[in-house]
């Protein structure tokens, strides 16, 4: 983890805690949605189908009582493409590195997917928590008692919190319940940053979820992005990306009619990444099939996963 900044340490009071808060669970239970809110800024992607984080995203929430680092992590699952080791890796990396571990279901479902997380959670030995997120869907909120009754015997969880990941009130109590949770500690990082994640990398993933939003269910699960160069010039910030993906059918519909569907997935990506940098953007996008990329050592290094 990041070495603590001489500025960030000024921060020295008794009463202040700081430390790393693991975000664990099944693929879309809202994780990534959890932490764009806790942060106040999207850093982490989403999409209303599962597994669309890859990597150990590193949000910072600081308040006058404490610095929360939250490492948003890829979902608790079974695969074993070298890509999915790297997914898997970077969950373990994160619960190493944890004073504090969340476990994110959904309301009302329990699934053998939980219970593997939680186990990962189990044996990081690590206080705990459990957000039982989406409860604004469910209608009866008498059903939630015996659900939370149930969950609170699976584990020994420090606090159950029944909350909407969407709603600022709910994201402020869970703040709350956690920051006391954390030891006494300075600050990490400056109280302005929200991630440590560079600009290529957020470039990256912001092709990439407009990807699962303009794509078949399937098809986004086999493509990749890779920055091949991000440079500033004249106040817009030029980015040059490379979508791979494994078959020459893939190929053909992620370009469209004419070029058409890549067209709209650069004119999206380019509108969120001008909101993300305040700057005028220019993108170039192109596709490359390769059918065993996530399983290509250079790809992957290319595309910034570990070996």
């Amino acid at each position: 983890m990041p070495d603590r900044t001489e500025a960030a340490e000024k921060r020295s009071d008794e009463d202040f805690r700081s430390g790393y808060v693991a975000l664990l669970g099944r693929p879309n239970v809202g994780k990534s949605t959890l932490l764009n809110h806790l942060v106040g800024q999207k850093i982490s992607i989403t999409a209303p189908r599962p597994q669309t984080t890859r990597d150990q995203i590193l949000g910072i929430l600081t308040r006058p009582d404490g610095q929360l680092l939250f490492l948003d992590t890829p979902g608790v699952h079974s695969g074993y493409r070298r890509l999915n080791r790297h997914l898997l890796r970077a969950t373990r990396g994160a619960l190493e590195s944890a004073d504090l571990g969340v476990l994110v279901v959904d309301a009302l479902l329990w699934t053998p997917d939980d219970a593997e997380a939680l186990r990962w959670l189990q044996r990081a030995g690590i206080p705990l928590v459990a957000v039982v997120n989406k409860v604004d869907r469910v209608a009866s909120k008498a059903r939630l008692f015996p659900f939370v009754q149930t969950l609170a015997a699976r584990g020994a969880f420090a606090a159950i919190l029944p909350l909407s990941a969407r709603k600022a009130t709910d994201v402020q109590r869970l703040a709350d319940v956690l920051v006391p949770l954390l030891p006494p500690a300075p600050a990490a990082f400056p109280e302005n940053q929200v991630t440590d994640r560079t600009l290529r990398f957020m470039a990256a993933e912001i092709i990439r979820e407009q990807l699962f939003r303009q794509l078949g269910a399937e098809l986004p699960y086999d493509t990749a992005v890779a920055i091949d160069s991000y440079r500033v010039e004249h106040n817009q910030q030029r980015i040059e990306a490379t979508i791979y993906c494994r078959r020459p059918g893939q190929k053909a519909i992620i370009l469209g009619e004419g070029g058409s569907r890549l067209r709209g997935i650069g004119s999206r990506a380019r509108e969120a990444l001008q909101l993300l940098t305040e700057e005028r953007v220019w993108l170039g996008l192109w596709v490359k099939q390769r059918e065993q990329w996530s399983e290509d050592r250079n790809i992957l290094r290319e595309l910034g996963y570990d070996d």
